[in-house]
């Protein structure tokens, strides 16, 4: 017998939201959706949903757990069904969780945000309530609803620092990559091409960023007709020492 009036509690939802990031036709883009219904519709808004959950037969709370509905939301929108190879290169991590109680005009919502990168993502397809789905360049994003925009600036600043201390930057290169392949994810996470030189330099005197695989290619090469050498990630999980943005100074 219960020792509680579950109507006394006031009612809570749990979303979980995605900045999806991959890097098309050499920007950085985000997966946006087009809401299909109220609230918001009509709006581009980042891809995610509510956390599914329900009671089974003892009146016990079963359901997913945050990262498998973070998982299966990205691979709604993104056409990659659970389990497909490209998944496997998915990097996926939790953001930041967000709940002012105005958040969401329906009742009071709290989302846990995931980050989500990538190199060569499909087109997508809308899911869910998204009446429509489409990679964005992220300069060019406006509008977005609920407050996603500041989610998405959230997951942007996160992205551009972590590619100083970790080889986050690997996960949006194929698996086997060239030198200047990797300086362009740089390029487009930052905004601010790094000196060609310099990264060369400094990508491999770091510790296990990368790897050697001991093959060239004349994808990337030089106009002489020098083919550039190909590499692969390390096992580093942080980089000594970073690689420091450029001062934003320097581009205004």
């Amino acid at each position: 017998m219960r020792a509680y009036d579950p109507s006394k509690y006031e009612p809570a939802a749990v979303t979980v939201d995605i900045v999806a990031l991959t890097i098309r036709e050499g920007r950085l883009q985000v997966l946006l959706v087009e809401r299909g219904e109220e609230p918001y519709l009509g709006r581009l808004a980042l891809p995610g949903g509510f956390v599914r959950s329900h009671r089974d037969n003892k009146g016990r709370v079963r359901g997913e757990t945050l990262d498998a509905a973070a998982a299966r939301e990205l691979a709604e929108e993104t056409g990659l069904v659970p389990g497909h190879a490209a998944l496997t290169r998915v990097h996926l991590e939790q953001l930041a969780t967000y709940g002012a109680p105005d958040r969401d005009p329906r009742m009071r919502v709290f989302s846990v945000a995931y980050l989500a990168f990538a190199a060569d993502m499909p087109d997508p397809v809308s899911g869910g309530d998204a009446a429509g789905a489409a990679w964005v360049p992220v300069e060019r994003v406006k509008r977005l609803a609920f407050d996603h925009a500041e989610i998405l600036a959230d997951g942007l600043e996160r992205v551009r620092a972590k590619l100083e201390y970790t080889p986050l930057a690997t996960s949006f290169v194929g698996v086997e990559f060239t030198i200047s392949e990797l300086r362009g994810v740089y390029a487009a996470v930052w905004g601010v091409e790094p000196h060609a030189g310099n990264f060369h330099r400094k990508v491999l005197s770091t510790p296990g960023f990368v790897v050697d695989v001991g093959e060239v290619t004349e994808r990337g090469g030089s106009k002489g007709g020098r083919r550039a050498r190909l590499y692969r990630a390390g096992d580093a999980t942080l980089l000594h020492p970073a690689l420091l943005r450029p001062a934003a100074e320097a581009t205004s």
